[in-house]
């Protein structure tokens, strides 16, 4: 069993494993402040060069060792092509149809179908804030400000690790959405947990655009909507009016 760390601890190894400047955020009494050091190290990285990202701390984890062997990793990245994202979350798609078709009856897959693809673009949560800042208990999670070295924000998952587990997508496949994400409507990533990944965008998707996001999203995560939103029209509605993107993998 590893060694539990308090949360000042891992800030110190993942400041060490990262190799790039961190800011260690302690607990707090709302998120507003670490929403503004977020915001204000974004516009800081326009200029200098740098993406920032908040990684969650968990009392329980250790996220620099969830990492592992960062170097050879980032190694391996550099030698991958970065795949066309739209060619890749329709094949996304394609290959979740052909699975329904195999796995379910007629009756099932019509049913599915009604649920999950049914449902008009209403009832859709505008995000103000991210959302995996604050616990199931309502308290708000210490995190490190990284200043990764990289300026295409896609790169991030070049530099970190992220994805590869159970239906999330791996690193490569986390590179080619997010190049053509913010590509398409500047979204960015911003927020890592151990199993949950948030976007900041600099204005909402527009309305006409939001299905076709929703159902990008659908594929590239279907929790958000079989175990969040419900349809994929109530996840539209909120991408009409939300600046942040959340993805969580069970």
């Amino acid at each position: 069993m590893s060694e539990k760390l308090t949360f000042e601890e891992q800030a110190k190894q993942l400041e060490q494993a990262l190799g790039c400047p961190c800011t260690y955020l302690p607990p707090r009494k709302d998120t507003a402040s670490i929403m503004t050091a977020y915001h204000e190290a974004a516009e800081r990285g326009k200029r200098e060069g740098f993406t920032p990202i908040l990684l969650v701390l968990d009392e329980w984890g250790n996220m620099a060792q969830m990492f592992g062997d960062l170097e050879a990793f980032r190694q391996e990245m550099a030698n991958i092509p970065i795949e066309d994202g739209k060619a890749m979350l329709r094949r996304f798609e394609a290959d979740a149809r052909e699975g329904w078709c195999e796995d379910l009856s007629q009756e099932e897959l019509t049913e599915h179908l009604n649920e999950v693809m049914g449902g008009d673009m209403s009832k859709g949560q505008k995000i103000t804030e991210f959302l995996s800042l604050t616990d199931y208990r309502g308290q708000v999670q210490p995190a490190v400000l990284a200043e990764l070295p990289v300026r295409a924000p896609w790169e991030v998952f070049a530099y970190l690790p992220f994805g590869g587990w159970n239906e999330c997508p791996s690193p490569e496949e986390q590179r080619a959405a997010a190049k053509y994400w913010f590509e398409q409507y500047g979204a960015v990533p911003a927020v890592m947990s151990a199993d949950v990944l948030e976007y900041a965008l600099p204005a909402p998707v527009p309305q006409e655009k939001a299905m076709e996001v929703a159902l990008e999203q659908y594929f590239f995560c279907a929790d958000i909507v079989e175990q969040g939103v419900g349809t994929i029209g109530t996840l539209a509605d909120g991408l009409a009016k939300s600046n942040y993107w959340y993805f969580w993998w069970d």
